[in-house]
């Protein structure tokens, strides 16, 4: 626990301006992010007599190590920044608002060139208009099935349109007019574009229009006696009329807005929000969120802002006719409590909406009855919640405790990584690093690692794999903290260069930033627990590779398979955990995520090397113009029977590279795979029958 005066700026350092702030632990992780409109006020309130700040302020001071600021303009900019820094570090301290389901939206793609209407889910993609969140994607389908009626907007998957194009032939929502089939030409790729974005205007409230438009086309079909047609108009228009009903009027002046509702206590809140536009809810959508800092109510509302408005585009105008996505920002926002800053929070929504934008708490009325019905949501949410919750953090928090007090630790292992090595009779060696905080997996921070071995060929066994793996891995972790400046290790340049390329892993969002660089660093986070898939063999090994490098902090454990017994380094018989214990059950799954990930990365990397294509072999032809032609030609089979002059039209590719496409098709035989290295012939093949571990086949530690 460290003592808030060790770090304390000196005074008169602190500027006394708006900014933002971060404070940092031991291991330059930023834990807690801040705004304020004096920083030299703000931070001096962190560091009065621990004894007077709340405790949850309390653990922050006091597991932070240090603190920096930024200075800006405003305190707008302050607000954005901020969010930035929120979402980027996603600090343990942080209040965090996480959906209490995933909601789907009705999406439509209209940045393809035949746009396709889809029930999605997840992150949003440029291009593409939302309509929603729903509570359920059956209200989705059958919403789009009424309106295929009027709007035959594709739906169909990229499989299925490419091979309905190739054949000729539409599926079977085209044969009954629920579909234009443009797969097939029935429709024109303008015609098709207009088509889906009428849809999409119909989604988002511009309905009356289109009543008006086919109230007109049936009156003159039956003023023309074709009352067949004048029929199927007649229906179109009740289908329009029931989609549009499924969506209930709530607010009878057609007002856009977001009407926000919170519940909660001091631990843990509930939120619900209602999307309204053109007086008719779009959708609805909800957050949990564990109060991990001290904050009231108008804080939680300006944090869940940020959240919710902070991936808007900016200044675009029309962003509230999208259909209630959660990132449009309507004229008037309704929330439970105001927030301190309102101006502020006001001008950055104005700023990202590019007009005016209302903050209010509404006071009577349609709108503080429908503001009533949100917060009972939020009541009733708040209660699901717990119900499903209050379980798991306890058993969260046992299994911790056992595995301390089984181990013999200092403390709780709040950070354990796992290892494990894949592999098919020694060929396509892959390791893999899984991290678990706080009991809950933390999938931004696994890590893959293709074992080399001596030659590079491979590792002779597994305990030389799982050797060179936790070699490599705290190498790294020593080569980030010198570079720091944190440790002294006598580490030349190349030695530091050769260790901080070691992994085969990419950036991660969170973490200690290269002051240098501006890029996150990858591995400078140490675990309090090495749990190793294996027994006694592999414990040693890893063991064996913490003390080459000097590591005697970091605790070790191995979990065999067998009798699931958790091996220690150097004793001669294991811990054993009760069957029905909640340490033994996270170690398991640990173990099995580590194994889990191992396969799938040690598939991928056996796939990948025995599938070779002819095209590899033409100079100048790399994987992008490998992909396009193999994309414009359908499969390589239409390739081989191409003239150069068909290969030359292909966009990117010329008269050069097409003859030598060519001269390489003619001479090679279809691909039937590469075989992987050679297994170590001091090492016994298991049987693939047999396997210890993982899919048929494979064998791991």
């Amino acid at each position: 626990m460290a003592d808030p005066a060790t770090y304390r700026p000196a005074p008169g350092e602190i500027p006394d301006q708006p900014g933002v702030y971060r404070f940092r632990d031991k291991d330059g992780r930023v834990i807690y992010v801040g705004k304020a409109k004096s920083l030299r006020s703000r931070l001096n309130s962190y560091f009065q007599d621990v004894a007077g700040l709340h405790p949850r302020t309390q653990q922050m001071v006091t597991t932070a190590a240090s603190v920096q600021w930024t200075v800006v303009g405003t305190e707008v900019e302050a607000l954005a920044l901020e969010y930035s820094w929120i979402k980027e570090f996603d600090p343990r301290f942080n209040v965090k608002y996480r959906d209490d389901k995933s909601y789907p939206y009705l999406a439509v793609t209209l940045a393809d060139q035949f746009p396709r209407v889809q029930v999605m889910r997840g992150a949003k993609r440029p291009g593409t208009r939302y309509f929603g969140p729903y509570a359920h994607a059956w209200a989705i389908r059958e919403t789009v099935d009424l309106l295929l009626r009027v709007f035959p907007v594709r739906t169909c998957s990229a499989g299925v349109f490419k091979r309905a194009k190739q054949q000729g032939r539409p599926c079977l929502l085209g044969y009954i007019d629920k579909c234009s089939a443009p797969c097939v030409g029935k429709i024109s790729q303008e015609d098709h574009h207009v088509l889906a974005e009428e849809f999409a205007d119909f989604m988002a409230g511009d309905t009356a229009r289109f009543t008006k438009r086919l109230t007109a086309r049936m009156q003159e079909a039956a003023a023309e006696m074709d009352y067949e047609r004048a029929a199927r108009l007649r229906d179109d228009i009740g289908a329009l009329k029931r989609a549009t009903e499924k969506n209930a009027v709530v607010l009878s002046d057609g007002t856009d807005a977001d009407i926000f509702a919170l519940a909660g206590d001091e631990l843990e809140a509930a939120v619900q929000v209602f999307h309204v536009r053109d007086g008719r809810i779009r959708g609805q959508r909800g957050w949990v969120v564990e109060k991990v800092e001290d904050v009231t109510d108008a804080q939680l509302v300006e944090h869940l802002l940020q959240q919710v408005y902070g991936d808007a585009p900016g200044g675009d105008a029309g962003a509230a006719a999208a259909g209630a996505a959660a990132g449009s920002v309507p004229r008037e926002v309704l929330v439970p409590v105001l927030p301190d800053d309102l101006e502020q929070v006001q001008a950055w929504l104005s700023g990202l909406r590019g007009s005016r934008v209302h903050v209010r708490v509404p006071q009577r009325g349609e709108k503080h009855e429908l503001a009533e019905t949100v917060r009972k949501n939020a009541e009733h949410a708040l209660a699901l919640h717990r119900t499903r919750r209050a379980g798991d953090l306890t058993t969260r928090s046992q299994a911790l405790q056992e595995i301390q007090e089984a181990l013999g630790l200092d403390s709780a292992p709040l950070r354990i990584e796992c290892y494990d090595v894949s592999h098919n009779q020694g060929t396509f060696q892959v390791a893999s690093m899984v991290v678990f905080e706080d009991g809950l997996p933390r999938k931004s921070e696994y890590r893959t690692f293709g074992i080399r071995g001596p030659e590079g060929t491979g590792a002779r066994d597994d305990t030389a794999a799982m050797h060179e793996v936790i070699t490599r891995r705290f190498r790294r972790y020593l080569a980030e903290r010198e570079q720091a400046g944190d440790l002294e290790l006598g580490l030349g340049e190349d030695q530091v260069a050769e260790a901080l390329a070691d992994a085969d892993a990419g950036p991660v969002r969170s973490g200690p930033i290269d002051e240098t660089t501006g890029r996150p660093q990858r591995f400078a986070y140490p675990p309090n627990l090495v749990v190793v898939d294996g027994g006694p063999p592999q414990v040693a090994a890893a063991a064996a590779a913490l003390a080459e490098l000097g590591i005697d902090d970091v605790a070790l454990c191995g979990l065999a398979k067998r009798l699931e017994e958790v091996w220690l380094p150097g004793e001669d018989y294991p811990v054993i955990l009760q069957r029905s214990s909640e340490g033994l059950y996270l170690l398991q799954r640990v173990r099995d995520e580590a194994h889990r990930f191992a396969i799938t990365a040690h598939r991928k990397k056996r796939s990948k090397g025995m599938t070779v294509s002819a095209l590899d072999t033409v100079p100048g032809l790399g994987p992008a113009r490998s992909a396009a032609l193999l994309k414009h030609f359908g499969s390589l089979k239409r390739l081989r029977a191409a003239t150069a002059e068909e290969i030359a039209t292909v966009p990117g590719m010329g008269a050069r590279t097409a003859a030598a496409v060519v001269a390489a098709l003619a001479g090679a035989a279809e691909p039937t795979g590469v075989p992987g290295p050679a297994a170590d012939p001091a090492t016994p093949a298991a049987d693939p029958a047999t396997p210890t571990g993982g899919a048929p086949g494979m064998l791991g530690a």
